[in-house]
C-alpha cells in the first residue's frame, strides 16, 4: 500500500492520540499537573519521535564532557528489561535486568552512576540518598516524562527525518504534536551530513523558527575502529571487507552509507528497535555468514545491539563468530563542540537550587 494512502487511513487514530497528549500537556500548561524540580541540575536529552534521533550517543557526549570534574549520574526508563522498579546498576547486571542502553552507559562509564526506572520522579529522591555525592543527573529519553521539570530540556531530531515534516502516531513517528518544541531550551540536528552550508543551516532556522531562548546545534556520529566482542581485539574495515550488518535500531541508513564508504560489500540482518535476539535469530545469523561465499567477510554490530548479544555469549564462542561492535562519538558541526560545551557548563556554574 502507497505510504501516503496509509497514513491518511491512520490519521483518525493519530486524532485521538494527539487529543489524548494535548489533554495531558493542558493540564501541565495550568499546572493541574505539575513537573516536580529538585535541588541539583538535571539534563534531559530526549526528542518528539519515537527511536533514531541518536539519544544515546548524545548521552555519551554530556558523560565525557562532565565527568572528570563533577559526579554524574544517568537515569533511563530501562526499556525492555525484565525486572520493574527503581535499580542502581552494578557488576552482576545484565541487558536483562537494566536494558541495553543503561548497560552500554555502566560498561563504557563504570566510575558513574547508572540508574533505572519507570517513575523518574520517584527515582531521583532515591538516588540523592543513596548517592549523596551526585552532582548532576541526566535523563535519557525524558522529553515526554513531564513528571520531572529538567533545568535543562536537549531535544533531538534527525537531518532527515525532522520532526518537522513527521505526523503523530501511528500516521507518523511524533509522539507529541510538533508545537511541543518550545518546551526545549537547546535543539540538536542529529546525524547530519560532514558538512552544512550556512544557506541550509539558515532554511533549518527557518524551518523550526526557534524561540528567543533557544538555540539549534548540529552533530553528526563519528566511527572508530571496530573491536571484537568480548575480547576487545581491535579490527579494521577495508576496501576488501565484507560486512553482514547485525542489528536491531529504529534506523540504519546512516551507519549502513558509512560501512558502504569503507568496506567492499554490506548485507544487512535487521530486527525491530530493541529486539531481544533468540537462539532462532542467532542461529539464522551464523547460517547466513557460514554460507555468504566471500572472502574477507566479518559481522559488525552496534555498541547497543552488542549488549544483547551478550546474553549469547556460549553460542558465539562456540562457533568462533567473528561479530565486532562498532564504537559511535557524537560531534557537532562547524566548530560548534566549544559553544555547546559553553552552554552545558554555563547552566551548571548558574544552577541555584
Amino acid at each position: 500500500m502507497d505510504n501516503w494512502l496509509l497514513k491518511i487511513l491512520l490519521l483518525p487514530f493519530a486524532l485521538l492520540y494527539g487529543i489524548g497528549v494535548s489533554l495531558r500537556n493542558f493540564f501541565y500548561s495550568k499546572n493541574l499537573l505539575k513537573g516536580v524540580e529538585f535541588d541539583l541540575p538535571v539534563i534531559s536529552v530526549g526528542s518528539l519521535s519515537v527511536g533514531g534521533a541518536g539519544k544515546t550517543p548524545h548521552v555519551e557526549y554530556l558523560i565525557r564532557l562532565l565527568k572528570d570534574y563533577i559526579n554524574v549520574a544517568t537515569l533511563s526508563r530501562g526499556y525492555k528489561r525484565k525486572t520493574r522498579g527503581y535499580r542502581i546498576a552494578n557488576n552482576s547486571d545484565t541487558v536483562s535486568t537494566i536494558g541495553d542502553e543503561p548497560l552500554q552507559f555502566y560498561e563504557k562509564f563504570p566510575d558513574i552512576t547508572v540508574a533505572v526506572a519507570e517513575n523518574r520522579m520517584f527515582a531521583i529522591p532515591q538516588m540523592m540518598t543513596s548517592h549523596p555525592d551526585i552532582q548532576t543527573i541526566l535523563l535519557d529519553d525524558a522529553f515526554q516524562h513531564r513528571s520531572v521539570k529538567p533545568g535543562l530540556n536537549i531535544l533531538l531530531t534527525q537531518y532527515r527525518l525532522p520532526f518537522t515534516q513527521d505526523w503523530l502516531l501511528p500516521a507518523g513517528r511524533l509522539r507529541e504534536w510538533r508545537s511541543a518544541y518550545r518546551r526545549a531550551d537547546l535543539i540538536i540536528i542529529s546525524k547530519c551530513p560532514d558538512q552544512i552550508s550556512k544557506e541550509e543551516k539558515e532554511q533549518w532556522l527557518e524551518e523550526i523558527n526557534p524561540l528567543p531562548h533557544q538555540q539549534i546545534f548540529f552533530s553528526k556520529y563519528e566511527y572508530e575502529n571496530p573491536y571484537r566482542i568480548f575480547t576487545k581485539e581491535q579490527g579494521k574495515l577495508n576496501q576488501e571487507s565484507n560486512v553482514l550488518l547485525v542489528c536491531a535500531l529504529a534506523n540504519t541508513d546512516y551507519l549502513t552509507e558509512h560501512l558502504e564508504q569503507h568496506a567492499k560489500r554490506v548485507r544487512s540482518l535487521e530486527f525491530a528497535d530493541h529486539h531481544f535476539f533468540s537462539k532462532y535469530d542467532m542461529s539464522r545469523m551464523l547460517d547466513i555468514y557460514t554460507k555468504w561465499e566471500v572472502e574477507n567477510k566479518v559481522i559488525i554490530t552496534t555498541e547497543k545491539d552488542a549488549a544483547r548479544l551478550e546474553l549469547h555469549k556460549e553460542f558465539i564462542q562456540k562457533h568462533n563468530i567473528p561479530i565486532y561492535v562498532l564504537p559511535t562519538y557524537v560531534s557537532f558541526l562547524n566548530e560548534e563542540n566549544e559553544l555547546f560545551d559553553a552552554k552545558i557548563k554555563d547552566f551548571l556554574l548558574g544552577f541555584r537550587a
